[in-house]
């Protein structure tokens, strides 16, 4: 069979590779047909999952008396071949197969012959299937978790060395007021932390296994759904067996979690290109992680952040479509839900390379610190900390913020760009209870400094915050 210009020869014999579903027909299914339906190009990530699934299997089948505990051994001994085979680069998946579930049996089968026909006892590709993502899921999305994590850590690094550098914090892309860029950082860190809690919450809840679930009603052979679920390594198993199969909200949920995750690196992706501006010139991206032009030769461009802001697009299609794919359908299982996987496979490679690609570009960026302080001079930045100043003189807070106000306005008709830079004559006709001390009280770091509420932008608030992180890092990472 040929794709993408690409021959691959059978490693399984013509008898043995007949689809699982064959026996019903007269006559095989057009070729055409075939490759309209398989699906191995997309779940062959998951052979390693499959052959561990059907290990638990097979073991739970031999203790129960269904087959033989010869055969059951017999079985394993092949699976766990196929599986050293399959790591070693020995035997390559054979794209001619329908999916990784006809393949693994039937190389099974080729190797040790009657006795692998018995490896499907008592179970559907329905519920082998549903078993398969959970198990993949469960051995991947940690990995994603740890990247974030270490992303974190990244940031937490930059936070770390940047607690006293000023940054102006903005709403509507206005001048808000004086912060740090180390609040700024530990706002995206906090952003990813709660990326990671969701992948966790989802992981909870394929805690349980669908397996002996069946085609939707089970099986009549004494099948021990508790024993395969204790194999491998599952908390218990679902309730429902025709759920168990249709049930693809799993899929829905991690996609989900992936867009969320890919809105923050977008969100952080688009802060970054607005900041390597001329304008803003307050990040210098690394060349390494920068592109020229093919016609202007003083270009240099923030293309990777731009191009994760861009994939972002990608991820969200990812999530309507599976959404989409389950609007309409009715229990149990139906076809549509092969088409479940290549979406939440998309949007797990999307992120996962996203993150890696954003970890290295902003662990090789520099940060111009005169730059960042000076975006706290000039757009008055400062004026609630003028109304602040009068609240702590016992002025009702409405009343300070429309006296704060004045003094903009002042401001602005004496065509000065600061509060401060008003005399002290001028800032008393406001109010009485403005005196000479206003001035070293809304400087842009006094104004920083005095913000110490939990969460706040002061060094000391900004080092609580990055003593936390760094702890839930050094918890929480999976993978040793």
């Amino acid at each position: 069979m040929e794709r993408n210009g690409e021959t691959k020869h059978s490693a399984i014999t013509d008898d043995n590779h007949r689809a699982l579903w064959s026996g019903r027909f007269a006559e095989g299914p057009d070729a055409a047909a075939v490759e309209f339906e398989t699906s191995i190009y997309v779940d062959e990530r998951m052979a390693f999952d499959d052959i561990h699934g059907s290990i638990a299997h097979v073991t739970m089948l031999g203790e129960q008396g269904i087959i033989s505990m010869e055969e059951s051994r017999k079985i394993v001994d092949g699976l766990k071949s196929i599986e050293a085979d399959l790591a070693n680069g020995s035997l390559q998946v054979d794209h001619s197969a329908e999916d990784i579930h006809s393949f693994v049996e039937a190389v099974l089968t080729d190797r040790i012959g009657e006795a692998g026909k018995k490896v499907h006892t008592g179970r559907s590709r329905n519920d082998q299937i549903a078993l398969d993502e959970r198990l993949y899921l469960r051995r991947v999305v940690p990995v994603v978790q740890d990247n974030i994590l270490t992303l974190i850590e990244t940031l937490v690094k930059i936070a770390s060395e940047h607690r006293n550098t000023l940054l102006t914090g903005y709403t509507h892309m206005q001048h808000a007021q004086p912060g740090t860029l180390a609040q700024h950082i530990m706002a995206w860190a906090s952003m990813l932390k709660r990326d990671w809690s969701r992948l966790e919450d989802s992981l909870g809840r394929i805690a349980l296994s669908p397996l002996g679930s069946g085609a939707l009603e089970g099986s009549t052979l004494p099948l021990n759904r508790e024993r395969t679920a204790e194999l491998l390594g599952f908390d218990g198993v679902t309730e429902n067996s025709l759920d168990s199969v249709s049930d693809r909200d799993y899929c829905i949920e991690f996609t989900s979690d992936f867009a969320m995750l890919q809105s923050h690196l977008s969100r952080m992706c688009e802060e970054i290109v607005l900041w390597a501006t001329t304008e803003f010139s307050f990040i210098d991206l690394s060349e390494r992680w920068s592109t020229g032009s093919s016609i202007m030769p003083q270009k240099k461009n923030p293309d990777f952040a731009e191009l994760i802001r861009g994939r972002t697009g990608k991820v969200y299609g990812d999530l309507v479509n599976l959404l989409t794919m389950v609007k309409g359908l009715p229990l149990a299982y139906d076809r549509d839900l092969q088409e479940d996987k290549e979406p939440l496979f998309d949007a797990l490679d999307t992120v996962q390379n996203n993150i890696t690609v954003f970890t290295a570009m902003i662990s090789t960026a520099k940060w111009n610190t005169s730059r960042l302080e000076k975006s706290c001079e000039g757009g008055f930045a400062n004026a609630t900390d003028v109304a602040e100043y009068l609240v702590r003189k016992g002025m009702p807070f409405r009343t300070a913020h429309s006296v704060a106000a004045s003094t903009v306005r002042m401001a602005i008709d004496a065509g000065l760009e600061k509060i401060e830079d008003l005399p002290i004559s001028d800032l008393k006709k406001a109010s009485e209870l403005i005196c000479e001390d206003i001035y070293e009280k809304i400087s842009p770091r006094a104004c920083m400094e005095g913000r110490r509420t939990t969460g706040g932008p002061s060094p000391e608030c900004t080092g609580a915050q990055i003593e936390s992180m760094k702890k839930f890092c050094m918890e929480n990472r999976k993978i040793k």
